[in-house]
């Protein structure tokens, strides 16, 4: 599988270093965000890049894997909770202003696909819905989707609109058309103690006339690396 590691520096982290790794050459785009307390090379480290090897191969795949910087954001408890979303903001726009171009451009097509696994599962749900041209496909295992838990009782505009569960139900009919565009996967296991945010969350969508897929998977947990690594590559190229 062809693989490079490469960098840039990014206008809106103040110049910051950005490292990530690209797999094949051509077919569709998926972009990879981390779980909590991971790196840009943790989906390859657990093999979930391998397991769609084959893909990669055949060119019908290429992989973006990325940075999420949750341990200086959304862990970082020595923070205030508004300067958490504040950097969080930013993060924001590093993706939609400077990684996400770049991943069209060097894909050469833009019907990118996200994906993202427990607190992964947040940054795709949370990038697709404020970003939807930007996203032709959202996948999101285990996730986490309602960041209040992470905000200490602290709330202004800035987390409602980085709160998919909190802006989705009051989008106007035009915004839900945009949402609409993107194919949606969410899914987890019957005993996943996250189960309730796929449910609920899955519901806000169809609520708001927006398709989804969901699964979620009888009598497993479902949070964890040999469920995702099993049920990833159904939801693509």
């Amino acid at each position: 599988m062809e693989r490079h590691y490469d960098t840039f520096k990014s206008r809106n982290l103040g110049g910051r270093t950005i490292e990530y790794l690209w797999f094949g050459r051509s077919g569709r785009p998926l972009v990879m965000f981390p779980t909590s307390g991971g790196r840009f090379h943790e989906n390859e480290d657990r093999n979930l890049v391998g397991s769609l090897a084959d893909y990669v191969d055949e060119g019908r795949l290429q992989v973006c894997c990325i940075d999420a910087f949750n341990d200086e954001t959304w862990n970082n408890s020595r923070l205030h909770p508004a300067e958490r979303v504040q950097r969080h903001d930013l993060f924001d726009r590093y993706l939609s202003e400077e990684l996400f171009p770049m991943v069209a451009a060097r894909a050469g097509r833009g019907d990118t696909a996200v994906y993202g696994a427990s607190m992964g599962g947040y940054h795709a749900v949370n990038f697709a819905a404020r970003h939807p041209e930007q996203v032709k496909r959202c996948i999101a295992l285990s996730g986490l989707f309602d960041n209040r838990r992470m905000l200490d009782g602290h709330w202004d505009d800035l987390c409602y609109y980085h709160c998919p569960t909190c802006f989705i139900p009051n989008m106007d009919e035009g915004w839900a058309r945009r949402l609409a565009q993107v194919e949606w996967v969410i899914a987890t296991g019957e005993t996943d103690s996250l189960v309730n945010e796929t449910r609920t969350f899955t519901h806000i969508l169809r609520s708001k006339g927006i398709p989804v897929h969901c699964e979620v998977w009888p009598g497993v947990f479902g949070h964890d690396w040999p469920f995702w690594k099993e049920h990833l590559r159904r939801f693509l190229p």
